[in-house]
């Protein structure tokens, strides 16, 4: 009561919600009230309320043992802020908590993040399983001591999951043994999803809840790897096999099965639903999952288990005669209590059965309807009735299937094999969790009697974790007294009077009953304080558990318990046909087979089992894993709270955090000690005192008492870091009052001063307003004169316009009207002048058209009389020959016509589309001669209209015209014919004309456009011809050297000899100049034609001239060997060595010799001297040279032409098979071959060539492994700014200006030195700046992933203190980098990208502010989603307070992780190493600078080999 203060901020229990934040408003007599964060005010007792931390960080912390208060409110709400944030770990000291986030997170689980954990000391970085498995391997190594890890939880809450990842992170860090064949990590992994199979169901709560306990050891030799494993099981469920409950599922095997499509049908199985083991639930399909596919995971765990193909057949085989059993049904017998097969359907399932047990029917139906009593007399058979025959029939059931699971685990663990003689190992326990259910039976009963010996384990583990806590802090402790369970033990286990001893008493007596069960059951435990009886029963009892109180039904006790061995059953099955089944029921030895029914106890079993774990543990090292459901439906992003609640209680882990409160609760370093509660003595702040020191006299000026100061942290005790709250909220009330009233003061004064001078102005402003009010009125008066002045002038002006205006206006309208009369009168006048001309003109044309009228009437009438006189004479005519020729003639004439202008047509339309403009050109010059034509016949038309009138003029004159003027009229008639089709041929040309000109236009657009495209096409074309041409010149050189590979390994000689590698040096590398034949030519001698063949004869008189070049030979490795051992130095920045080498071998033909024995002793010289001497001087060293004599032979090569062999090039598999083992072993062609050509010549050159190369980018790689491992260490310091002492005068880190600004540490720069060190090495050895630009970026690039791979997996490193920190480190590299140019450093300032950019993300202010896109484009452009949210997670504020991110950015960043995991696309949040080399021969050869050999200083032991005076002598 008396650390409740107004104010306070306290946790208060909810029906609803378990417990909710509240702040006390007052304090009623001996009650509180609060009011939540919902608004509503409570009234209680203190003794209910629990301190709640206000300063709690948004995120959580990742160890409860940090909690300020570690209450269960706290160990609530710090679960559900980091489930918020998808961390789903969380330690308890050693205890990992694991909530399940029922949805994927693969970047959790990749190899890269068991890559993180491995080795890393334990809580170094974010909780994970993978940290706790790390723990027990590093453990089991270092103290040669088995280890064990348990996994707990309810069914749902992962344990199965968290089990596989175990073994996974085992098998990562274990692996196989050296030398074993056997994939024994594979088969532990792969015999998960087996048992999964076989002993897993879909219960209410889960849909692959494991239904038996597993312990899983894997062992390991001394070396650390996997040599053997063995899973052991308890208390599989039974009765799971033939009764089930809805919604529940059979276990997956049997659905397995009846969807494996060619095997149920050769089993007769079909669809789930038409089996009675089967359709008691009407669930047979799974969300998500396809019975199909896991049946073929199933069958392809089996193979990889090590199960044969027959084995997997009698199993299924097995399964499916279980499903067949379950339908058979009874009926009544004729005899009395006697039961037969029902139906025809039910013979059938018994027919069926029979088949796949590979037993008799018969037998098999006696062994269900009858019962075998043994008696003095003999063998007395009995009748069963119809439910003794169904409780047989699933007994036997229930009996084959245990017993194929045990086979099966028997089998697993043969197969993966045990390894005898391993001495440590580590045990993973996935076992049920405790169960408190509407309806509690015997396997409830026996889960939690499991859960309460686990968890008297879990209490003296946590026990003695604290003890060790206190001794490695070396604080003085006594005995702390926890909560024991073992009277509950007593109660369950203790004989004999114990539950389960009872429960097998019961079972003995045929007779018993459930009800004389409990009878006995509450005699004897009449008045223990763990067991009560049920008000509404007689025969339920309730025990009190660590975990709470659970009920128990007892009707089936007694049948779940008896596990009775029926002879008959086993005696059948063990003479079956199928020797797999045979072998799951051995002979029953002769005793035992006296009586039909062997009662065995499954509890007193499991007891003897359960003790034989406890064992196990006891002897090793334990691990807790205490995995959480966070909701009943299995949805992510929902925390229930009360269902938690009462899981963390089962768990144990309130229990863990009783234990803590009976010890010293609250542990807090001295500096973060100091930093909170220094402000309670700022006098003891202001001395020269350490951090130790500063904490006893602050906790001594309270008075507290019982506290312990260990080496590095303070211990309290329950209760004092409540009152050090207490007294610091007083200290900050007395402080705010303070600054209150100072502020108050303040803005006293501040409103004086303000009101005052506001007087002053205004007394300003009224006299300013009065002299302005004088001024108006003057200024009006004056202002009035002047208006009136100039009103009276308008006034009268007004008038005189007026009076002008309509003077002018009468004026004009007078004028305007005379004018209008004078017009009127003009316009009548003409009018009627015009009207009579009209009617005149009217009357005399209407008097000359009756007369022409008239005239032409009697004009038609005489020439109808004489046409009808000439009508009369032309047909007389028309029977005369004369008129056929004519009529014939004009016919024919006719005929030509249309013969020409059908001609005419045909060649139009056999033009083709190419003429289409000389086809128009000549239609053209066609219509100006029609158009002429048509001129002419207008003329005609015109002359004949003149004759027609005068023939008609002639006609009254003379009849005898008459026959002329009608052949004129026909004549007339035929033009006008021709005229209208001329007109309509004229109108059809000119629509061609327009059609064609539509389709010129339409061309010409198409042929620019044409042109335009084949323009960017020759652009294109010519730039891919130039790239064309670099590809093949870089392509000939490849296919040059490919030439000379395979033209040497086709004309390899099989008799060819290769030198042995232990002989000595001169045997070694001169041995192939003693030639035996005659044949052979010097190594180094240029090969010619006159020198390939030589006689016998002559080749053994030669024996001296053999000898001298031998000694020769081994006086020039002897000199090279001295150049490559010794340091010759460079000489303006030229390799001394490589250009003696170079010049030497260019003198010894070395580059045109089939010989390869040189340039393998060059090779092998510089391995060796790699190997012997300083790495950080010699592989600069020779980087330089090495890659400076690569350059000399790549140009000696080109410039020789060695690259340009134009002979036939084949591509033959074999040859290239060939070329590859020559490349392994080029001591393989050294000798001489027939037939060696120039070309074969040159091959050991490119061989060398390839050979330097590869040794350039192995001393390469050397230098940067040696740079990363040297650096390492210094980026491990330089990721988290060190503890900077406080300052005197009592001011916090938090505040702002209370430490000042820092420069960076000694570990950054360690960095800049070591940087330093590194380029001086680097340049001065003359390395090419290529090199030193690529092994800074490299270096950089692994400077990066280190340093964030490190800020996201610790969350200490996620702060604004040390993301200030961070960024100042590298601000001095980017002063390096800028101080080493771009020369040196390259692109080493961008390799630094995804770490400025996190820094800067760190660093910023009002981060709750920013949206996702502002956040994706502006601060984090290069980091994606779930990199970004991992920081904003993980950040908190450790200088000023602030927050991260709003949670609606939060939540779309959620989303859009759930859509990549749902898409598999983004996996991992942490950076990979890039382990390439990140150049090719071209580019080394392009980028280094032209050397000239021949200006070098010379060694001085040159003169003591005279082979290579000519070096001298070219120097002179």
């Amino acid at each position: 009561m008396s650390l409740l203060r107004k104010g306070s901020k306290v946790w208060v229990e909810d029906r609803d919600f378990a417990w909710v934040a509240a702040e006390v408003l007052d304090l009623v007599g001996k009650q509180v009230q609060v009011i939540t964060n919902s608004g509503k005010k409570v009234l209680t007792s203190p003794e209910k309320l629990f301190p709640r931390d206000a300063e709690a960080d948004h995120g959580g912390v990742d160890d409860m043992t940090k909690l300020t208060y570690l209450n269960e409110p706290g160990v609530l709400d710090n679960l559900e802020r980091r489930y918020a944030l998808n961390e789903i770990y969380t330690y308890t000291g050693s205890i990992l908590i694991a909530v399940n986030p029922f949805t994927k997170l693969p970047h959790l689980y990749n190899v890269h993040m068991m890559e993180q954990y491995k080795g890393a000391p334990f809580g170094e970085l974010s909780p994970h399983v993978f940290a706790v498995a790390d723990a027990s391997y590093r453990a089991m190594m270092n103290e040669a001591q088995s280890q064990s890890i348990l996994v707990s939880g309810e069914s749902g809450a992962g344990k199965t999951e968290t089990t596989k990842l175990i073994m996974q992170y085992l098998t990562y860090v274990g692996g196989r043994a050296a030398g074993d064949d056997r994939t024994v990590e594979q088969q532990v992994l792969e015999s998960n999803p087996l048992l999964e199979a076989f002993g897993n169901a879909r219960t209410i709560r889960n849909d692959n809840s494991s239904r038996f306990g597993k312990f899983v050891e894997i062992q390991f030799d001394a070396n650390g790897r996997i040599s053997g494993a063995a899973i052991r099981t308890y208390l599989l469920e039974r009765s799971r096999v033939v009764q089930i409950a809805d919604p529940e599922r059979n276990y997956h095997c049997f659905y397995q099965l009846c969807a494996s499509g060619m095997d149920a049908e050769k089993y007769k199985l079909s669809h789930p639903s038409h089996f009675h083991y089967l359709n008691q639930s009407k669930i047979y399909e799974l969300d998500g999952v396809s019975n199909a596919e896991e049946y073929m995971k199933t069958r392809r765990s089996m193979d990889i288990v090590g199960i044969c193909h027959e084995e997997q057949e009698a199993i299924f085989r097995t399964l499916a005669a279980i499903l067949h059993l379950g339908n058979i049904e009874f009926s009544p017998g004729k005899e009395h209590d006697s039961s037969v097969i029902k139906d025809q359907k039910s013979s059938f399932h018994m027919q069926m059965a029979a088949n796949l047990f590979m037993c008799d029917v018969n037998l098999l139906i006696a062994m269900l309807c009858t019962r075998s009593i043994q008696t003095r007399e003999g063998i007395i058979v009995k009748a069963l009735d119809c439910d003794a025959a169904v409780t047989s029939r699933d007994a036997l059931a229930k009996t084959v299937y245990a017993r194929l699971f045990d086979w099966l685990v028997e089998k697993i663990n043969r197969s993966v094999g045990q390894d005898k003689d391993s001495r440590i190992q580590i045990g993973v326990l996935d076992i049920y969790g405790f169960e408190c259910f509407k309806h509690n039976s015997f396997e409830q009963f026996c889960i939690n009697f499991a859960n309460e010996k686990l968890q008297q384990h879990f209490n003296e583990h946590v026990f003695k974790m604290e003890q060790e806590e206190y001794h490695k802090e070396e604080i003085n402790w006594s005995y702390i007294e926890f909560i024991d369970n073992q009277d509950v033990l007593d109660l369950i286990e203790k004989k004999p009077i114990g539950i389960i001893a009872l429960l097998d008493e019961s079972c003995m007596f045929p007779k018993s009953t459930h009800e004389t069960f409990s009878t006995k059951l509450f005699q004897n435990f009449r008045v223990h304080p763990r067991l009560e009886k049920t008000k509404f029963s007689e025969t339920d009892f309730t025990i009190s558990h660590y975990a709470g109180k659970v009920t128990y039904q007892t009707d089936t006790f007694l049948d779940k318990n008896r596990d009775y061995v029926v002879v008959e059953h086993c005696n059948l099955l063990s003479s079956s046909n199928c020797p797999f089944i045979a072998g799951l029921f051995p002979l029953l030895p002769e005793e035992s087979s006296r009586s039909s029914y062997k009662f065995s106890s499954v509890a007193s079993r499991f007891k003897q089992q359960l003790q034989a774990l406890m064992e196990t543990l006891n002897s090793t090292e334990p691990h807790y894993i205490r995995c959480v459901k966070p909701n009943s439906l299995n949805r992510p992003q929902k925390f229930e709270n009360l269902s938690i609640l009462h899981q963390l209680r089962c768990g144990g882990v309130l229990e863990a955090v009783r234990i803590s409160l009976a010890g010293y609760p609250t542990r807090k370093t001295y500096h973060e000690f100091v930093d909170r509660f220094g402000l309670i003595a700022l006098d003891i702040m202001d001395g020269s005192y350490d951090e130790k020191t500063t904490t006893e006299k602050i906790l001594q000026k309270l008075k507290l008492k019982n506290f312990q100061l260990g080496k590095t942290k303070v211990f309290l005790r329950a209760g004092q870091i409540g009152i050090l709250d207490s007294r610091r909220a007083e200290v900050l009330d007395t402080a705010a009052k303070l600054i209150q009233g100072r502020l108050q003061t303040f803005i006293a004064r501040r409103d004086f001063i303000s009101t005052r001078a506001a007087a002053i102005s205004l007394q300003a402003y009224c006299r300013g307003l009065l002299a302005r009010n004088v001024y108006a009125a003057l200024r009006d008066a004056a202002a009035a004169i002047s208006i009136q002045k100039y009103v009276r002038r308008w006034l009268l002006r007004h008038a005189y316009m007026q009076v002008y205006s309509s003077a002018l206006f009468i004026q004009s309208s007078i004028r305007g009207f005379s004018t209008r009369q004078r017009f009127m009168h003009r316009k009548q006048h003409r009018a009627a002048t015009l009207i009579q001309a009209r009617w005149r003109m009217c009357k005399v044309r209407s008097a000359f058209r009756h007369r022409q009228t008239n005239i032409v009437a009697i004009q038609c009438l005489w020439r109808r009389k004489l046409a009808k006189r000439e009508l009369r004479r032309l047909k007389q005519e028309a029977n005369e020959a004369g008129a056929l020729r004519l009529a014939k003639n004009k016919l024919e004439k006719q005929l030509e016509d249309l013969t020409w202008r059908l001609h005419l047509e045909k060649k139009l339309r056999v033009s083709n589309d190419d003429a289409k403009l000389v086809e128009i050109s000549k239609l053209q010059k066609t219509v100006d001669s029609l158009g002429l034509e048509l001129a002419a016949a207008k003329l005609a038309t015109v002359n004949e209209c003149n004759r027609n009138a005068v023939l008609q003029n002639q006609l009254e004159l003379s009849v005898k015209e008459k026959s002329a003027l009608e052949r004129e009229v026909v004549a007339m008639a035929e033009l006008r014919n021709e005229n209208a089709f001329l007109k309509s041929s004229l109108n059809t040309l000119e629509k061609k004309n327009s059609t064609l000109e539509c389709e010129l236009i339409k061309a010409k657009d198409d042929t620019n456009k044409t042109v335009e495209k084949l323009r960017e096409v020759e652009q294109t074309c010519s730039q891919l011809q130039h790239n064309l041409r670099s590809l093949e010149e870089k392509l000939s050189n490849l296919e040059d050297e490919n030439q000379v590979l395979r033209q040497k390994a086709l004309s390899a000689s099989p008799k060819s000899n290769r030198p042995g590698f232990a002989k000595p040096l001169l045997d070694k590398y001169s041995g192939a100049l003693s030639l035996p034949f005659a044949d052979r030519k010097p190594v180094f001698e240029s090969p010619t034609p006159t020198k390939l063949i030589a006689p016998l004869s002559q080749g053994l008189s030669d024996s001296r001239r053999t000898k001298l070049t031998v000694e020769r030979h081994q006086e020039n490795y002897e000199f090279l060997s001295r150049c490559i051992k010794e340091d010759l130095g460079f000489k303006d920045g030229k390799p001394v060595a490589a250009s003696v080498i170079y010049k030497c071998l260019l003198h010894w033909h070395a580059f045109e010799s089939e010989r390869t024995a040189i340039f393998d002793y060059i090779i092998e010289g510089i391995n060796d001297v790699l190997k012997v001497g300083d790495e950080n001087v010699t592989l600069p060293y020779w980087l330089s040279n090495a890659s400076a004599l690569l350059c000399l032979l790549q140009r000696n090569l080109r410039a020789n032409g060695f690259l340009t062999a134009t002979s036939q090039r084949s591509a033959s598999s074999g040859v290239n098979g060939r070329v590859a083992q020559a490349l392994k072993s080029p001591f393989k062609y050294i000798g001489f071959e027939d037939g060696v050509s120039h070309l074969e010549a040159r091959y050991p050159a490119i061989l060398f060539k390839q050979q330097l190369t590869a040794c350039v980018e192995k001393i390469f790689g050397l230098i940067r492994d040696n740079l990363k491992k040297e650096i390492s260490p210094l980026l491990g310091l330089c990721i988290q700014a060190p503890k900077i002492q406080r300052v005197h005068g009592g001011k916090s880190s938090r505040s702002p200006g209370g430490v000042p600004q820092q420069s960076p540490s000694s570990q950054w720069d360690s960095i800049i030195k070591f940087l330093d060190s590194l380029m001086s090495r680097l340049r001065g050895n003359h390395v090419p700046s290529f090199f030193i630009r690529k092994l800074t970026t490299q270096v950089f690039s692994f400077i990066n992933i280190s340093l964030f791979n490190s800020l996201l997996l610790r969350r200490e490193c996620c702060t604004f203190s040390n993301g200030e920190y961070v960024k100042s480190g590298l601000a001095e590299l980017e002063k390096w980098i800028v101080s080493s140019k771009e020369e040196f450093a390259g692109t080493s300032w961008h390799e630094l990208n995804y770490i400025r950019q996190a820094v800067g993300f760190l660093v910023i202010h009002q981060k709750r502010k920013k949206s996702l896109e502002e956040i994706r484009q502006d601060l984090c452009p290069a980091l994606t989603v779930r990199q970004i949210y991992r920081i904003s997670t993980m950040y908190w504020d450790d200088k000023y307070g602030t927050q991260s991110v709003s949670n609606e950015v939060v939540a779309q960043m959620r989303e859009i992780l759930n859509k990549d995991s749902q898409n598999l696309t983004s996996n991992s949040f942490l950076l990979d190493d890039d382990l390439s080399i990140p150049f090719s021969t071209e580019d080394i050869y392009m980028a280094l600078p032209a050397i000239d050999p021949s200006d070098i200083e010379l060694p001085t032991f040159l003169s003591e080999y005279p082979s290579v005076q000519f070096l001298v002598q070219r120097s002179k």
